[in-house]
């Protein structure tokens, strides 16, 4: 018969831990109970479970890809809700595996059902599964343990997840909108540089009209969506490959999420989510009984930004040494330079330039020849958009050097944050402020969120009315001037 260890408390408190025997976990739970103790944990012993346990697990199912964090937010309220009710943690976790579909999450919650039959903790087993529970999501398992309210701490993870998923949904939510219009808006104008504005070239051609500048950039435009239109595919990846590689290096990580915090319209977006996101993390480990330095060290890992990296280990080595929070967090908090931010920030500013250049240079291909095969009279033209796309690449290139350079001595984290983190540390309710701190900064985010959204439609209206008008006038002005050529000969 299995031997079951267990640790439970008697009606004056005191703890209990011995072994018994039990044909099952349910009847060693009963016989507990009889005895008059409260179980707090029950497990079979090491040696029994391996001995009942072999030969018999189950068959993992395949399973791609990582656990969604909406599947593990609802685990997670599900489990509160069946520890809170009594259930053995086995049993709990047993329920729950056999009502998940197949996937990550349910082959991870029979690995951490295997654990336990040895003899293992709940923290100890999903520890064993870090691509589905987070050091954050162990620790707090192993502190509502160690403290006896595993219950109360799994209501607390299952908020801090959902209030994430939360943000996370309203964020995403509010881009689609926006994301389908220039795409449309993107596939509408290229409809016009491939099929119409080509027609238009070809008439040019034959009346051997001397084009004004604009109308040689749309045709150097319609040129290069019609010869390089996978060129316009395949660039886009290439730089995401090329900033995905350059962030494997520490130095090159550090560069572009100095960067991505501070540029222009979305980085005060994104640096108020990181900020909403580690104060929460933070409130809640704080708040379950993680030791400070161990709670900072998690909230470090999973700040997802180098530069918060950067500050959250200057604050955890200065608490070694008996400072407060606040005080390293506000001294370490200004951006200060880097060569690779600067980079990113010269090559923002070039960027358009170079798109330009590269017209310019079909143009110049273009234009070079007429179609009797002499000099064409639109060379010219081609030479203007050349010099004006260097001299396009070098204003970008200073311009966002210069930005940069104001940009380095602002702070990642203002005087709110750090104020209210002190104030909390005085008090004795750090949890509350930095709770406080979250909500504030979550609220900014919808806020700023939603006024994005609303800016984005008139000023998509602007840029398609530009972008049309553009395309009218280049077209038409060499028109007109054949018109009027045409109406003289006459």
């Amino acid at each position: 018969m299995p031997m079951y260890q267990f640790e439970a408390m008697d009606r004056t408190g005191q703890e209990i831990k011995d072994v018994i025997e039990a044909p099952s976990e349910e009847e060693a739970q009963n016989t507990i109970k009889g005895m008059g103790y409260f179980v707090t944990k029950l497990s079979l012993k090491k040696g029994t479970a391996q001995a009942a346990g072999a030969g018999v697990k189950k068959k993992r199912p395949f399973a791609m890809g990582g656990a969604k964090t909406k599947h593990i937010c609802t685990f997670t309220r599900q489990l509160s809700i069946l520890q809170d009710a009594g259930l053995p943690i086995l049993r709990s976790l047993r329920i729950l595996e056999n009502n998940i579909k197949g996937g990550k999450l349910k082959n991870a919650l029979m690995d951490v059902c295997d654990e336990i039959e040895t003899g293992s903790t709940l923290s100890e087993s999903m520890s064993k599964c870090p691509k589905v529970f987070s050091r954050l999501y162990v620790n707090m398992i192993k502190a509502g343990e160690a403290g006896g309210a595993l219950e109360t701490i799994l209501q607390r993870l299952a908020e801090f997840l959902e209030r994430s998923e939360s943000l996370k949904r309203k964020v995403k939510g509010a881009m689609i909108y926006p994301v389908a219009v220039v795409s449309v808006a993107v596939l509408i104008l290229a409809g016009i540089m491939y099929f119409i504005v080509p027609t238009f070239k070809k008439m040019f051609d034959e009346f051997e009209l001397k084009l004004p500048a604009p109308t040689v950039l749309l045709m150097a435009m319609s040129d290069y969506v019609v010869g390089y239109f996978w060129l316009m595919i395949l660039l886009p990846v290439v730089l995401w490959l090329i900033g995905k590689l350059i962030r494997k290096f520490k130095h090159g990580r550090m560069g572009y999420d100095m960067f991505i915090i501070k540029v222009p319209v979305f980085g005060s977006l994104i640096e108020k989510n990181i900020l909403a996101r580690t104060t929460r993390t933070l409130g809640t480990l704080v708040t379950s009984g993680v030791p400070i330095l161990e709670a900072i060290n998690i909230t470090r890992e999973t700040s997802g930004n180098a530069m918060f990296e950067r500050i959250f280990t200057k604050v955890n080595d200065a608490i070694r040494e008996g400072e407060t929070i606040s005080k390293p967090m506000k001294e370490n908090s200004y951006l200060g330079f880097h060569p690779m931010a600067l980079f990113y920030w010269v090559w923002m500013g070039m960027f358009p330039g170079i798109m330009m250049l590269s017209v310019a240079v079909t143009a110049g291909r273009g234009a070079g020849k007429s179609t009797d095969g002499g000099p064409s009279k639109n060379a010219g033209g081609a030479g203007q958009l050349l010099v004006m796309s260097i001299g396009t690449i070098a204003i970008g290139a200073v311009a966002c050097a210069l930005l940069y350079a104001l940009k380095t001595r602002s702070r990642v984290i203002d005087d709110l944050v750090v104020n209210m983190i002190d104030v909390g540390e005085e008090t004795g309710e750090l949890d509350t402020m930095l709770y406080k701190i979250a909500d504030n900064y979550d609220e900014e985010v919808a806020v700023m969120t939603e006024g994005l959204t609303k800016l984005i439609e008139p000023l998509l209206i602007v840029f398609l009315g530009v972008a049309v008008g553009f395309i009218v006038v280049s077209l038409f002005m060499p028109l007109i001037s054949l018109i009027t050529n045409l109406s003289g000969a006459k």
